[in-house]
């Protein structure tokens, strides 16, 4: 029975292994890119910049004023006021932008809006480019160029640096979730980007050749439909490209509870999106021959930080009890080099990106901080959220 006990558990540190490993790589490999300041070359083709907005008249504006400037002559910019009840569609006007209203309580998401802002583009005059862009960002001042023509010149999707920044006067949480986003969309993808590995799709920030993005399926309600669309596309043959010298950013919510229910949608949808697409993309990878599927799958299979910690964590423990019981070390031995391979990748990313974000003082609050994620991830297993839901500004 002892030795059962002890397979199963080398068994379950071997499944480990594979996310906390491609993690370590993707850290280890990341290596930072200086933006450059100087301009992009002109473009000779029409770009659209779709905006999708469900009630964001506190902050649409902004984004709106940030875009405009970098709009040549013949591009435009679309607003989808998708459901709303507020004045986004009014403000959106101001801006001479094209704005179109839908309505449809029945099929409710981000991905019926920007399937509606496609189906009107095509009965237009389509562009060349279509780059997508959340109502509530903020954008460095080159960004629609640079993600433009690389998406011209890749002919594939481009995602831009999208990162979230904490409010003034942050809280240890605050910065913490700001520097696991922070590993994710930009350490991460750094390192798959040294071995001309695609990235995932981050929801704003991404530019389509047309030709592209209007045979994709948006029509559904996937709550992390940006993950999704970039493994349809993948499998498709065009998979994202990461441009880092392109910036998008966003602010977290203020309130708690507004950040609670933004992150159980973000991690509930993102834990879902394993399950599913994982096999669909080794599956493509295998039948493909494409190392490009593979990587963007082990890229897939890392969880979400706090659970990959936290789950490394229980193993150690129940390892090193087991040890001692049958007096077998071999699994203890490797959840203990799995668990320090992690922790150090962690620590080269803070040391390398995230000093800023996260001061060495603040460092004591992550495992206070993973143990508070507990409940979200059992909600996973017990009461799982399927359905998207808007994430307030209020």
């Amino acid at each position: 029975m002892m030795e059962f006990l002890n397979l199963l558990f080398i068994s379950f540190v071997c499944f480990l292994a594979i996310p906390t490993l491609f993690f370590s790589f993707q850290v280890f490999f990341a290596k930072k890119v200086i933006r450059s300041s100087s301009k992009a070359e002109e473009r000779n083709f029409r770009v659209t910049v779709l905006v999708p907005a469900h009630n964001e008249e506190d902050v649409i504006s902004r984004t709106l004023q940030a875009i405009k400037p970098q709009l040549g002559v013949n591009d435009s910019l679309l607003v989808v006021a998708d459901n709303c009840t507020d004045n986004t569609a009014v403000i959106a006007k101001k801006y001479s932008t094209h704005v179109i209203e839908r309505e449809d309580e029945n099929n409710r998401g981000k991905g019926y809006a920007l399937d509606y802002g496609l189906q009107f583009l095509a009965d237009s005059n389509p562009p060349e480019i279509v780059i997508v862009v959340d109502a509530d960002c903020n954008l460095s001042s080159d960004c629609i160029d640079i993600l433009a023509q690389k998406a011209k010149v890749e002919a594939k999707p481009v995602q831009a640096l999208y990162l979230m920044e904490s409010p003034e006067n942050k809280s240890i949480s605050h910065a913490i979730a700001e520097f696991a986003w922070l590993v994710k969309n930009q350490v991460r993808p750094l390192g798959l980007m040294r071995f001309s590995l695609p990235c995932q799709l981050m929801g704003t920030g991404m530019a389509f050749p047309w030709e592209i993005l209007r045979q994709a399926n948006l029509a559904h309600g996937n709550m992390v439909e940006d993950m999704k669309l970039g493994v349809d596309l993948a499998v498709s043959g065009f998979a994202p490209l990461f441009c880092p010298e392109a910036l998008v950013s966003s602010e977290f919510p203020i309130s708690k509870d507004i950040t609670n229910t933004q992150r159980k949608r973000w991690e509930h949808g993102h834990l879902s999106t394993i399950l599913t697409e994982t096999p669909r993309l080794l599956k493509a990878a295998v039948k493909q021959r494409d190392i490009t599927l593979l990587g963007m799958a082990l890229d897939l299979s890392i969880p979400p930080l706090s659970l990959l910690a936290l789950c490394l964590g229980v193993m150690l423990v129940m390892n090193f009890f087991l040890a001692f019981l049958i007096g077998n070390f071999v699994a203890f031995g490797l959840m203990l080099s799995l668990s320090v391979v992690f922790s150090c990748a962690v620590l080269v990313s803070w040391y390398g990106f995230g000093r800023q974000v996260v001061s060495i003082k603040m460092l004591w609050g992550i495992p206070l901080y993973i143990l508070q994620k507990v409940p979200l991830y059992f909600s996973f297993l017990t009461k799982r959220q399927k359905n998207w839901v808007k994430t307030e500004r209020r």
